[in-house]
């Protein structure tokens, strides 16, 4: 039986080089929230169809995420950045996060039907 690979008609290459330039391109991107931050963690939590979301904790306490197509992408992509990976978003991790007014208004906005969640 013959082995069958996914190929992008527009892009002429298979699915396996977007995957792997999709995960270089997250790897980039984690870096240099690292490198802004001094140092990063992260994880990586199911969005279901919609892939993975990643993340990212600073060691300053700043925060972002990023997502995946999918969670092996995003799994390859923290592992190129070289990261710490953690299984869940909790504990001491979490407490890690300093978040600012934005934030807060943001929580209390939808929460007490303050400033609009746009």
């Amino acid at each position: 039986m013959a082995e069958t690979q996914a190929v992008d008609a527009k892009a002429g290459e298979t699915g396996d080089k977007r995957a792997e330039r999709k995960a270089a391109r997250l790897a980039r991107q984690i870096g240099a929230f690292s490198k802004a931050h001094g140092g990063a963690e992260g994880q990586v939590a199911y969005l279901g169809e919609r892939g993975a979301r990643i993340v990212l904790v600073g060691a300053d306490g700043g925060w972002g995420d990023l997502v995946a197509p999918t969670h092996a992408i995003a799994e390859q992509a923290v592992r190129e950045a070289g990261i710490t990976v953690h299984e869940t978003f909790d504990g001491e991790f979490a407490a890690r996060v300093k978040t600012g007014p934005y934030e807060w208004n943001r929580m209390a906005g939808i929460q007490l039907g303050g400033p609009a969640n746009d």
